[in-house]
């Protein structure tokens, strides 16, 4: 174990597996490339399996691991359900799995039950309808948090025990809010720390004021992952205030820390960004850490010990 490295086992809250030559995910096989935050992500069209994760987090004890859907062929959701149920037979991770079922299809209620039956499904994610930008958000707009067919779909995961993973830009967590408040039943982990991307300080602003409050509902968690800058280096002087100002905002019992591997390995390796999260969390309790660290994604994700 490198030197300042936890002795506590990692539980990385947000990664990813694919392999390409066996399945089809049309974001990683189809040309034109869709746009991405990230810019050119043609490095990511290879396999990444779990010897290829191992290479990445060498040095780093991996206690644990939260797989999440991958934008897999729409057509056949709970193919990659059992796909990665094979993979974690044979390699021993990931430990929970966060599936994709489309909440605005009528299909929704077969395929959610499919999810469920499978022992390491904890939640599900469907990215719901975004804006581009701030001022062009339309309330209620279809396959948006809003739309009542998205909501329907919404409203049987509480029945399945199922939690929702949630990426959209932070210019719709106050949607989310309302999401959280009229499903309470519900735990809501909010993806990549509400994808912070403008840095400016009207940005920045509004991306803490919407943090805040979707914070106040007690049925939300964050994951801090995702935060690379297109074209920087990931350093701690950039992404040190974001991460402080999401475990101030949620508190550390409900913040987490993922890679959001091999898709931010565009931007760092997992060192830099795990070493960045350490080096952050430097002056917090040990017991804090160990729950930002690991223990809060077990919980939320139900892993047992």
């Amino acid at each position: 174990m490198a030197e300042g490295r936890p002795a506590f086992g990692i539980v990385d809250a947000h990664h990813h597996f694919w392999d390409l030559e066996r399945n089809y995910l049309p974001w990683l096989k189809d040309e034109p490339p869709i746009p991405f935050r990230y810019g050119d992500y043609r490095p990511l069209r290879r396999n990444y399996l779990p010897a290829d994760y191992a290479r990445d987090t060498a040095g780093f004890a991996i206690a644990g691991s939260v797989f999440v859907e991958t934008e897999w062929d729409r057509r056949d959701p709970v193919g990659e359900t059992r796909w990665i149920h094979e993979i974690a037979a044979t390699s021993g991770l990931p430990s929970a799995v966060v599936a994709h079922a489309a909440l605005d299809q009528a299909e929704v209620a077969e395929v959610l039950g499919a999810h469920a039956g499978f022992p390491l499904v904890r939640g599900i994610r469907h990215k719901p309808a975004a804006a581009a930008e701030p001022g062009a958000v339309e309330r209620g707009a279809p396959g948006s948090m809003g739309d009542p067919a998205w909501r329907r779909g919404y409203a049987l995961l509480e029945r399945h025990g199922l939690s929702f993973d949630l990426q959209t830009p932070w210019w719709h967590l106050a949607e989310a809010a309302e999401l959280a408040a009229d499903f309470p039943g519900t735990q809501i982990i909010l993806n990549h720390t509400g994808l912070p991307a403008d840095r400016s300080p009207a940005g920045l602003d509004g991306w803490r004021a919407a943090m805040r409050r979707l914070a106040e509902a007690p049925n939300v968690a964050v994951k801090i992952s995702g935060i690379g800058v297109p074209g920087r280096p990931w350093t701690v002087a950039d992404n040190g205030p974001i991460v402080r100002d999401t475990i101030a905002t949620f508190g550390v019992d409900r913040a987490m820390f993922a890679s959001n591997f091999p898709v931010d390995g565009l931007v760092a390796s997992f060192a830099t960004i795990f070493d960045g999260f350490l080096e952050i969390t430097a002056d917090l309790a040990s017991a804090d850490r160990e729950k930002l660290f690991a223990q809060n994604a077990r919980r939320i994700y139900r892993m047992g010990d």
